[in-house]
């Protein structure tokens, strides 16, 4: 979901230069709701606008829902609203957090494709003063690119009950393969990384196929190539570890399809997605982190530091799993993993 006011519509009519244009017709899908800011900043409400590493996908159209929830809830102190580029790619988000600094809003919300690669963006945008928090990019913490970075967890905790999950299925022992989002995701990669090192120190007998894992770009045609072509390079596997939505549900519609049993899926997933192929004994285990929650948290640690509230241990970032978040300095931590296993929705139900 793509929420974002009719300023910045009538700023791409409105301006002829083809840089603006391309900037707001070409890089990401949006659609217009709330009023016109021109009179914003002397009616006191604060414009958010809240960048995903892209549009069009499950896990970022739930986050789009939490945005939206946000600019509902904080009607009258708020104009928030989302708008990421149309494929993974981190040219295409510095052009829109180049296009919002030119808008002059007063904070973003940004989860990086490329941490590194968007933090120079970043900072320009602080150095006009405008607040930015992003989510899944710890590395940035402290950096001059951000004020805070939101966590929904403790990374270690999450990778952990990943990697623990995948060789409880595989018995303890045999091969496995990974899928990430991306091999420059900060998150995707220190998940998959330690937890190699933790399947090391903890189940010698379980080892990777490759030495870097397969990449989905979270595009469902390229994780369903993935799958095809790992099924068929290693027959004999006994695993698969997916640190993206679409890497996780393919394989197992890929294994579905071909009627494989042998293969453990451990990933993250959305209950909506995982919840099927769960229930049907495709996929092992599934985690998450509830995407709405995160663009909301995120919405509202920002709007905190626009108000000069103070940050710190216990605030309530107004979602469940936020309500009392450890900060340590500009990290800002959560305690919002959700596992999801065979029997938890029997009624076919999913809250996202």
């Amino acid at each position: 979901m793509n929420v974002r006011p009719k300023m910045a519509i009538a700023g791409c009519a409105a301006f002829a230069a083809a840089s603006v244009l391309a900037a707001c017709g070409t890089t990401g899908d949006t659609s217009a709701t709330g009023s016109d800011p021109a009179n914003e900043q002397q009616d006191g409400v604060f414009e958010i606008a809240t960048v995903p590493k892209v549009v069009g996908i499950s896990w970022f159209e739930v986050m789009g829902e939490g945005v939206a929830q946000f600019n509902d809830d904080r009607d009258g102190e708020v104009e928030a609203w989302q708008i990421g580029p149309d494929t993974e790619d981190a040219a295409k988000q510095v052009q829109i957090i180049e296009d919002l600094i030119a808008q002059d809003v007063d904070a973003m919300v940004v989860v990086p494709n490329d941490p590194q690669a968007v933090a120079p963006a970043l900072t320009k945008a602080r150095d006009r003063g405008i607040v930015v928090s992003t989510h899944e990019a710890p590395a940035l913490a402290g950096t001059d690119a951000v004020d805070y970075d939101h966590e929904a967890f403790d990374n270690v905790v999450f990778r952990e009950q990943m990697f623990e999950k995948l060789a409880e299925g595989m018995g303890g022992e045999g091969t496995f393969v990974g899928m990430v989002g991306s091999l420059t995701s900060e998150t995707h990669m220190a998940w998959y990384n330690a937890g190699v090192a933790y399947l090391v120190e903890n189940y010698p007998d379980i080892t990777p196929v490759t030495d870097q894992p397969y990449e989905d770009n979270n595009d469902d045609a390229t994780a369903r190539a993935n799958a095809l072509e790992i099924l068929r390079a290693y027959p004999d596997l006994d695993g698969s570890v997916n640190g993206s939505v679409s890497a996780g549900s393919n394989m197992a519609a890929v294994l579905k399809e071909k009627n494989t049993t042998n293969v453990t899926v451990s990933s993250l997933s959305l209950p909506s997605v995982a919840g099927p192929y769960l229930e049907e004994g495709w996929m092992y285990s599934a985690q998450t982190w509830n995407p709405a929650g995160a663009g909301y948290a995120g919405n509202t640690l920002a709007l905190m530091v626009l108000q000069g509230e103070e940050i710190e241990s216990g605030i309530d970032l107004g979602f469940e799993g936020y309500e009392s978040v450890t900060v340590d300095g500009p990290l800002v931590v959560g305690d919002a993993i959700v596992m999801l296993e065979k029997g938890q929705f029997p009624d076919g139900k999913y809250p996202f």
